[in-house]
């Protein structure tokens, strides 16, 4: 005989060996494409990963008014009427560095853990010198 037993919040149920014979009559609901960057009703879906979790976070008010402002903007060209949206957005993003990062480096300012050395400067040998310091020995 099968019978269900309530704990918290599982549900246990134990089934007898006719009852596992039987065909499964459970019926799943039909899944729904996930939402892109719109809502069927034409809203922006905030929680699209295509956003990379920009619409939450410090400034994400400000995202959300500038990517608004740009994405129902008529304006020739599009969304250049949105400057002081996204003005206001860049500047909350940068009281914030480590979490939206700083591309303000003029070029040539690279870490020197980043900085590619020249062949000739490079600490390790290249294949090349080291098969012929080993047919040099040999």
């Amino acid at each position: 005989m099968s019978y269900c037993k309530e704990e918290g919040k599982d549900k246990i149920v134990f089934l007898t060996p006719e009852d596992l014979q039987k065909p499964s009559t459970l019926t799943f609901p039909d899944e729904d494409e996930p939402a892109g960057l719109m809502l069927p009703n034409g809203d922006i879906n905030w929680d699209c990963p295509c956003l990379g979790g920009m619409a939450t976070g410090p400034c994400g008010v400000d995202f959300r008014e500038a990517f608004s402002c740009f994405h129902y903007s008529d304006a020739e060209p599009k969304g250049s009427d949105c400057f002081e949206s996204f003005k206001a957005m860049q500047e909350c993003m940068s009281n914030y560095p480590t979490l939206y990062g700083n591309d303000d480096k003029p070029s040539g300012e690279e870490d020197e853990e980043n900085e590619v050395l020249p062949k000739e400067e490079s600490k390790e040998p290249s294949k090349e010198d080291l098969k012929s310091q080993v047919l040099a020995k040999t």
